[in-house]
C-alpha cells in the first residue's frame, strides 16, 4: 500500500473481531510509530498497550466520563493503546530560560502527541489493524489505571483490533478551494 492510498483508506474503526492482535504485531506498529517527527527530536510519545480484558473494562467504566459511545466500543475492544507524552520537553530548547521559546510552547506537547497518534494509526492500518482515537477521556483517571509515570500525561486512547467487516466508504470531503488559501 503506498502512502497516498494509506492516507485515503484509513478510517476510524469501531467494530472489531473477537481476536486479539498479537504483541509482536503491536511491537512492529510502535517500531514504525517511533519515526513520527517531534519538537527538537525529543521523541516524547509513549505507548502503553493494554490487552488485559479487566483493565480495558476498567478504562471503559472509569476513564471516559460515562460517554456511552466510547464505553460501548471499549467493552468490545481487544486492545487499547494509551498514548501519553513526557511533560515539559516540547516547545523548549536546552537554552537559558526565555532565550527562545515559541509563544505556543504549551501546545507543542499535544501537537507532538498528535503527530505520533496519526503515525500510530497509519502504521496499524498498514499492518491490517484498525484503530479509533478517543478524545473524550479522563486523562488523570486513565493515568492511574495504567500506572503511568508521574512525568507523563495521557493524550489519547486508541482502540485497536482486527476490523469486523469492511469499513465504510469515506464521507465527502470539502473542496480544496474551501480549505486552502495562498498569500
Amino acid at each position: 500500500m503506498d502512502a497516498i492510498e494509506l492516507i485515503k483508506d484509513r478510517r476510524s474503526v469501531r467494530k472489531y473481531k473477537n481476536e486479539k492482535v498479537d504483541r509482536e504485531t503491536m511491537k512492529e506498529i510502535v517500531e514504525l510509530s517511533k519515526w513520527a517527527p517531534s519538537w527538537a527530536n525529543y521523541q516524547i510519545a509513549r505507548y502503553t498497550l493494554v490487552d488485559d480484558d479487566a483493565v480495558i473494562k476498567r478504562l471503559a467504566d472509569e476513564g471516559v466520563y460515562g460517554f456511552s459511545y466510547n464505553i460501548k466500543t471499549l467493552h468490545k475492544a481487544q486492545g487499547v493503546a494509551v498514548l501519553s507524552f513526557v511533560k515539559g520537553k516540547s516547545g523548549k530548547l536546552d537554552t537559558p530560560k526565555g532565550s527562545y521559546e515559541p509563544s505556543a510552547n504549551n501546545v507543542w506537547e499535544i501537537f507532538d502527541a498528535g503527530i505520533a497518534c496519526q503515525t500510530f494509526c497509519l502504521a496499524a492500518h498498514a499492518k491490517g489493524v484498525g484503530t479509533c482515537i478517543f478524545g473524550v477521556i479522563d486523562d488523570k483517571k486513565i493515568g492511574e489505571i495504567v500506572n503511568l509515570p508521574a512525568e507523563e500525561s495521557v493524550a489519547a486512547l486508541i482502540v485497536y483490533g482486527y476490523e469486523d467487516g469492511k469499513h465504510a466508504q469515506p464521507t465527502p470531503r470539502k473542496e480544496v478551494d474551501d480549505i486552502l488559501r495562498f498569500v
